[in-house]
């Protein structure tokens, strides 16, 4: 082992390095937070009616949960008692089930009992083709 290694670095540079690594983790928990609300786009995109329906959503809550056991062990440790984690685990539940059940519905429902959007999503006819040809195309 050299002598370097075996050196502690100057509190400044830990503190910078300290940091960094907050910073990359906080950055990496977003990305795996917001992965399951991007990844439940695909459902009507790819037509995988597991991702679109009852089912995803419990894949993506399961998905959810394992993706915050690291944060809800450091307010374990942070705090010594899981009472902090375990509401957070709760509120993070009823935030997931609101945006699930209620939300999601709402701004998918026309009111008729279908969840097919109202607005004509068939972008204009391009040049030398009529209306009804390119709406026909996208059926």
């Amino acid at each position: 082992m050299s002598a370097s290694a075996a050196t502690p670095l100057p509190a400044a540079t830990r503190v910078g390095l300290d940091r960094v690594r907050a910073t990359l983790a906080a950055v990496g928990a977003a990305l795996l937070g917001a992965a399951p609300h991007v990844l439940h786009h695909a459902g009507p995109l790819a037509g995988a009616a597991l991702l679109a329906g009852v089912g995803g959503k419990l894949l993506f809550g399961a998905l959810g949960l394992l993706l915050a056991i690291p944060m809800l062990r450091g307010l374990h440790r942070r705090h010594g008692s899981w009472a902090v984690p375990g509401g957070v685990l709760v509120l993070m539940a009823v935030v997931f089930a609101f945006s699930s059940f209620i939300v999601g519905p709402a701004l998918t429902d026309s009111g008729d009992g279908s969840t097919t959007p109202t607005t004509n999503s068939v972008p204009s006819a391009p040049a030398g083709v009529s209306p009804a040809e390119h709406e026909a195309h996208h059926r």
